[in-house]
């Protein structure tokens, strides 16, 4: 269950950096940092963290947050 678990989330981040590639075009790293951390920075600015809001972004979610605001 575990092993499933992790392969699930490893295809998720993937997903993720994809969208996230394809979107706006900068090199995207996957980094290991353990313990279920997953955030994603943008030039040293966290725009998503799964620690604070407990759950994995949704599909589209950490795109959306890059948006520009209007």
């Amino acid at each position: 269950d575990s092993i499933l678990r992790t392969m699930k989330l490893q295809t998720d981040a993937d997903s993720l950096s994809a969208e996230l590639q394809a979107i706006t075009g900068a090199d995207i790293r996957l980094i290991a940092a353990g313990k279920g951390i997953f955030d994603v920075r943008v030039n040293g600015r966290l725009i998503y963290s799964k620690y604070q809001t407990g759950r994995f972004p949704k599909p589209g979610e950490v795109t959306a947050l890059l948006k520009p605001q209007t």
